[in-house]
């Protein structure tokens, strides 16, 4: 896990945010709120939330889906860029920390475009296959629990329209995945994961080397 991007030193990573991150206020409040968290290392870097709101933008989303929210940095970033009648549906399980989002996204004036699904995200993600939303998502963000990668991604292609777009975030695992010599389980299950993607043909695939590596996959 990483919140800059990973291979740039502090000097260059500070400079590429004072030149290119644009943060809202609101924004920089909940990041510096979630740095006092204990796992403050699991919200995404800055400038990947602003291309990934760039990324919203340019394809001109509506309807996408958060699929781990923390304390809500990537729904609130993804809900800013959003259309007035614009959705998010974040799915996590953690009351605490999405208390704290919920908070922010009041404060930014976007809690009306979010949708938070407090259950287990499997569940959530089922439910809205059952309840026929397959090919109705513009966007999708996986940064849950690396075990369920591949289930995650499995159901956000059931639910992601042709064309659309899903984004995957931690797949270059703090450099690990490149080092053979380490073999823990959940570092196994993204390299696993990250030779799944690059093999399948129903996607488009660019692996990103932001934060902690962004993996973009456009459903054909």
């Amino acid at each position: 896990m990483a919140n800059k991007t990973l291979g740039l030193d502090i000097n260059l990573s500070e400079y590429l945010q004072q030149v290119s991150v644009r943060e809202t206020a609101v924004l920089k409040q909940l990041r510096e709120e979630t740095e006092k968290q204990p796992m403050a290392i699991m919200q995404i870097a800055p400038e990947q939330g602003q291309f990934m709101a760039l990324l919203v933008q340019l394809m001109g989303a509506k309807k996408t889906l958060d699929i781990g929210v923390f304390t809500g940095y990537s729904a609130l970033v993804v809900a800013l860029a959003l259309p007035s009648d614009g959705q998010v549906i974040a799915c996590d399980v953690n009351e605490e920390t999405t208390q704290i989002a919920q908070q922010f996204w009041e404060k930014a004036g976007v809690a009306h475009k979010i949708d938070l699904r407090l259950a287990p995200t499997l569940e959530t993600l089922e439910q809205l296959i059952a309840e026929g939303q397959n090919n109705t998502f513009d966007f999708a963000f996986i940064d849950a629990d690396k075990s369920n990668y591949d289930n995650y991604y499995e159901k956000a292609l059931w639910l992601v329209k042709p064309g659309g777009l899903i984004a995957i975030d931690n797949v270059l695992w703090g450099g690990k995945v490149a080092d053979s010599d380490v073999k823990d389980n959940r570092t196994q299950k993204i390299r696993n994961f990250n030779q799944k993607l690059h093999e399948d043909p129903r996607i488009v695939l660019s692996m990103l080397p932001i934060a902690d590596g962004l993996t973009l996959a456009l459903k054909k």
